[in-house]
């Protein structure tokens, strides 16, 4: 959405309706360490948002598994991260970079760090509406160096998908998402404007920041509901507006709005569908076979 349409007439001030901070689970077999950004279960809040984790791992990673029926959207915010699928994609990403995977109506892929070293992501899922969930497979590598950048005095956004200032994210999506990095100088204050009939999160990736009169820290996530209906054709463009305190650091948000899909939410381990009986679908199809073969790819060895 661009912030600097003059066409919108007033424009309605977004508010902070709750805020969370992440959920630390700790190591697993898995993973160095663990948190939930955006914990799964009550979809109605969080639509067209699913979940959203936090990764720090070295070994072993995320080996083959599968997905259906939604999109991951992969952040390196450290280290270096390896990446494969059962398409044939196969290379690493450095921090900046964004992987966005349509699994559609099915995909197996795999997320490791480089040579067992580190990686720290951060990996979103989002929902596909039903006339989308069986779509074809497609992978995008979204390098920092193709996003999109607009810049002001203290600010620097980086666009990821959607528009904002004049500068367009690369990602090609199925379902409208706006998705950017935030940067803000100390002392700074900055509106951005969205549709009004998204709901739009932002996630503290370090510092601090007041959203719309709401205090934030690093670690933690605020939510603006939407404030038009999303069914209603609205497309009017709602602000909000991000302050950071004077002194200190540099603080930076991932900040992605999307229009709520409205729809059933069946979901169990790697698969989103719209109904338990497309559920058990999607496991009877992986383990049939008819994802495809687990892939027998080699490691990645240089970059």
């Amino acid at each position: 959405m661009d912030r600097h349409d003059s066409d919108h007439g007033a424009v309605t001030l977004r508010h902070v309706q709750r805020s969370e901070p992440r959920q630390v689970a700790g190591p697993d077999t898995q993973v160095d360490n663990k948190a939930l950004v955006i914990a799964p279960g009550d979809f109605r809040r969080t639509d067209p948002f699913l979940l959203m984790a936090e990764d720090w791992f070295s070994s072993t990673g995320f080996d083959w598994h599968p997905h259906r029926g939604m999109e991951t959207i992969t952040v390196v915010l450290g280290g270096v991260l390896e990446h494969g699928d059962s398409l044939g994609n196969a290379g690493t990403l450095t921090a900046g970079g964004v992987q966005w995977m349509t699994a559609g109506r099915g995909i197996i892929h795999r997320e490791l760090a480089y040579r067992d070293e580190y990686a720290h992501t951060l990996q979103l899922w989002l929902n596909l509406p039903s006339g989308l969930k069986m779509t074809a497979t497609h992978y995008q590598d979204l390098l920092p160096e193709d996003h999109g950048v607009y810049t002001e005095p203290g600010v620097r956004v980086e666009v990821v998908s959607g528009a904002t200032g004049g500068a367009t994210g690369p990602a090609a999506t199925l379902w409208p998402v706006t998705g950017l990095f935030v940067t803000l100088d100390p002392d700074t204050t900055y509106s951005q404007l969205l549709a009004s009939h998204d709901r739009a999160f932002a996630y503290v990736v370090s510092g601090s920041a007041t959203l719309a009169g709401h205090r934030l820290w690093e670690g933690e996530t605020a939510w603006s509901d939407p404030v038009a209906d999303p069914a209603s054709g609205d497309d009017t463009v709602s602000e909000l507006v991000m302050t950071t305190p004077p002194g200190g650091e540099r603080t930076t948000l991932m900040l992605f709005s999307g229009r709520p899909i409205g729809e059933p939410v069946a979901a169990g381990g790697p698969f989103v569908m719209n109904s338990e009986d497309e559920l058990r679908q999607a496991f009877v199809d992986f383990e049939s076979g008819r994802f495809g073969p687990v892939p027998r790819m080699a490691r990645v060895t240089n970059r």
